[in-house]
């Protein structure tokens, strides 16, 4: 389906920019899935297989809590311009909206003195004390305290811990079985992630340390999914909500979610998504990232995705190097992409 883009994933595999991944392409009816490398290389090798689990990061903001978001707004309990401290009156500061943490333009300073020594209800009141900077409203920059008030925000509303919320309102509703928050041991079918300091390597465990530290409170990361259970969700959105006869969220919803919703309009961010542009599309793409190695791609409107998970932080963390792979990549697939469609 894309073996330009495979050829090159593989070619990164090998020059080490990850151990290993499980990809999937989807064309409407039509998939293509890759399973490649290695799930784990220390202390034993472990050959990848499809049905593993990977700590998605940063996929959990966008697959449970603005999903989550999404039908609150649907059933009348919020709206995207109500401050925060209206809805959670913990919360100190009374400007920032639910807005400005869905599309990263709160900016909000998000500095805590020893962060990764406080307990999660420490950790909590400091969150709720943060404020913003000069900017709020006219720049994006991406954070994950957003998702960690908005955590915090459905707590409030459900009366249940959010990771409780998520396996509710999102895993059960649209038969995520696999998936899992606060994984119990054995570990055997998890991907490891990163080698801390001590010589730990993290398999089962959080790689994120707030998500880690907030355990059932965060909003943020904590989620563990495998290809299987990311494509239900992927279909979800490329149905425009519907899953089987049965409407998760309305097609307006996912429509909505095309448009740049930043304050001013510029900003190329969603509702929770980031926006990706493509002269061969007539709507933007909805993207987003974790950071331990995965991303998802979504064309709405030609119902299409890019599913990529891999374990490029196990062991050794090397960001800025995998960015810029990362994105070679996603270039790579768009213009075969286009040449696709273009046939």
């Amino acid at each position: 389906m894309y073996p330009e883009t495979l050829r090159l994933i593989e070619e990164k595999m090998q020059d080490g920019v990850f151990p290993g991944t499980v990809l999937r392409f989807i064309e409407g009816e039509k998939e293509e899935t890759k399973v490649l490398g290695s799930a784990q290389i220390e202390p034993t090798m472990i050959a990848m297989q499809e049905e593993m689990l990977f700590d998605v990061a940063s996929l959990t903001k966008v697959v449970c809590t603005t999903t989550v978001m999404l039908k609150l707004k649907e059933a009348g309990k919020l709206s995207w311009d109500q401050t925060l401290h209206e809805l959670l009156p913990e919360f100190q500061n009374e400007t920032i909206t639910l807005r400005h943490l869905l599309t990263h333009t709160s900016d909000i300073q998000t500095y805590i003195p020893n962060r990764d020594q406080l307990n999660a209800e420490e950790l909590r009141k400091a969150y709720l004390t943060l404020q913003p900077g000069d900017q709020l409203g006219k720049t994006v920059k991406y954070t994950d305290a957003g998702t960690i008030l908005l955590g915090f925000l459905i707590e409030a509303i459900y009366h249940k811990d959010v990771v409780d919320v998520f396996k509710e309102e999102v895993l059960q509703s649209l038969d995520m079985t696999d998936s899992r928050f606060l994984p119990q041991p054995p570990y055997d079918n998890i991907v490891p992630t990163q080698k801390l300091a001590d010589g730990t390597i993290l398999k089962g465990l959080t790689h994120d340390p707030k998500a880690r530290i907030l355990a059932s409170h965060a909003g943020n990361a904590g989620l563990f999914t495998n290809m299987k259970d990311l494509s239900k969700f992927a279909k979800m959105y490329l149905n425009l909500g519907r899953v089987s006869d049965i409407i998760y969220l309305h097609d307006k919803t996912v429509q909505e979610l095309l448009y740049d919703q930043t304050p001013t309009g510029k900003g190329r961010r969603s509702i929770g998504w980031d926006l990706k542009f493509s002269p061969l599309d007539q709507a933007p793409l909805l993207f987003h990232t974790g950071y331990t190695g995965t991303f998802l791609l979504l064309d709405v409107v030609k119902k299409s995705a890019f599913i990529f998970l891999s374990n490029r932080v196990h062991t050794e963390d090397h960001r800025v190097s995998y960015v810029s792979h990362r994105d070679e990549i996603l270039t790579c697939y768009l213009n075969e992409r286009a040449k696709n469609y273009q046939k």
